[in-house]
């Protein structure tokens, strides 16, 4: 068992960089604002440590985002730069660093956007990110609003590949979030590219809503661990809690979050191609309106309780979203 991590503070040189702000914590983890001192450059530094051999996961799960974060070459997900790995005795790992992309932004979860131009916009790059994810041959497997972050533009950018896996993964446990879990995640099958269309629907769903649908882990005082499919409550439809949105665009998200994968869309370029086609129909909307003396936007219909959650979580910084959120939910 290693001993209690040493936290690094301002001014600090940590594996040649020079750490500027501490910008969070989570499970196991460190986030840093850390600059090179050689070329300048600012990163995202992620510290994760082994505090005792239960953390071992976290480690390993740093060390895949890591390998994935390299792999990837899109604006619309993290670059991961460089890993660096710490052993106490040659041979025990103990410490792991990761070199990411600055990501300047806050998360979806607390700055949703108030327009549908811009929703479906920023749905759209996120589907385009986790496309090229697939075509490298990986799944998020973790997609949800506080690991979307939104820089100007708007720009989304997804983060947190600690659960992403090779495409027909089965895991050893149960891993995602409550909220967005999909039912193959739950019951332990192969997590496919259809994992991240359904976790993607939840996202959109919430995002339009400001609810969350129903999954196969069960909420409260339940006697059961987990829902079978035939048992699943189905989400009561987009157009009926928010009429506003575009029939074509409700469609897709009830269809992405169907419970069996054979009956979503049949790949997140399916997805992607149907959210740009929308994405034309609302600007062209948005053009005829501001010609007509409007204000070429419309704003979403959002209940109180929505509002409420999207504003008392705090802010996620340029390192992105709360590091409290980090990790999800990890179960037997």
């Amino acid at each position: 068992m290693t001993g209690p991590v040493q936290l690094h503070r301002v001014g600090d040189q940590v594996e040649g960089y020079r750490i500027l702000a501490d910008l969070g914590q989570g499970a196991a983890s460190w986030i840093y604002l850390a600059q090179d001192p050689k070329t300048k450059q600012v990163w995202a530094l992620k510290h994760v440590h082994k505090g005792d051999a239960k953390d071992a996961r976290f480690l390993e799960q740093a060390i895949f985002e890591a390998e994935v974060g390299q792999k990837m070459s899109h604006p619309n997900v993290r670059r991961v730069e460089r890993l660096i790995k710490k052993t106490r005795n040659l041979f025990h790992l103990t410490d792991v660093y990761l070199v990411m992309e600055l990501v300047d932004g806050v998360s979806m979860d607390i700055a949703p956007p108030t327009n549908f131009s811009d929703a479906v916009q920023l749905f759209h790059q996120v589907s385009m990110g986790l496309r090229h994810m697939h075509a490298k041959g990986f799944v998020h497997a973790d997609m949800k609003p506080n690991n979307v972050i939104i820089c100007n533009g708007p720009v989304a950018k997804i983060i947190d590949l600690g659960q992403s896996c090779t495409i027909g993964t089965i895991k050893k446990r149960i891993q995602g979030t409550p909220d967005y879990i999909a039912p193959e995640q739950v019951h332990r099958r192969p997590i496919t590219e259809k994992t991240d269309v359904y976790n993607l629907g939840a996202t959109m769903y919430w995002t339009l809503t400001g609810r969350h649908i129903p999954t196969a882990l069960p909420k409260g005082d339940a006697l059961v661990s987990r829902i079978d499919d035939e048992m699943m409550d189905r989400p009561v439809p987009v157009a009926e809690l928010n009429p506003r949105t575009h029939p074509k665009l409700a469609e897709l998200i009830m269809r992405c979050c169907e419970i069996r994968p054979e009956d979503r869309p049949e790949s997140m370029a399916a997805v992607s191609d149907q959210l740009e086609l929308i994405l034309g129909i609302l600007r062209a909307r948005t053009n005829q309106s501001r010609e007509e003396g409007g204000s070429g936007s419309v704003d979403f219909v959002r209940s109180p309780e929505h509002a409420s959650a999207a504003t008392s979580r705090g802010s996620g910084g340029p390192g992105g979203r709360s590091p409290s959120d980090a990790e999800g939910y990890t179960g037997a």
